[in-house]
């Protein structure tokens, strides 16, 4: 009987995008985490552009004069690890991710990992 034989799919996605990146594009991306900055992950929408504008507040409170990264890139998203934006990566760690922080966590976060 062939109703409990089924085939099954033994191939395994090459990376967490399902394998629609390339291995160049994996490799810059995590490259890029190795990187010294700040940066937000996310699309473009209002609420990654949210919490830039709350880390660029937080920034300048604390007298940083640090650029931040608008990463919208999904393949070098995913080389962090994160599968919901807005996401906040401080020095190559990612701090927050699915909310936008208000001014004062961007700021608790970004002292802790640089204090």
């Amino acid at each position: 009987m062939g109703f409990f034989s089924r085939n099954k799919k033994t191939e395994a996605a090459s990376c967490c995008c399902g394998g629609s990146c390339t291995p160049e594009a994996m490799a810059q991306a995590e490259a890029g985490k190795a990187t010294v900055g700040v940066k937000v992950l996310g699309s473009g929408c209002a609420k990654c552009n949210a919490l830039e504008q709350a880390v660029h507040e937080a920034l300048a409170e604390l007298g940083m004069e640090t650029a931040i990264d608008h990463v919208t890139d999904f393949a070098q998203i995913a080389a962090y690890g994160v599968m919901t934006t807005p996401a906040l990566v401080v020095d190559g760690k990612v701090v927050s991710y699915g909310k936008v922080l208000k001014k004062d966590e961007a700021k608790a976060l970004i002292q802790k990992v640089r204090g």
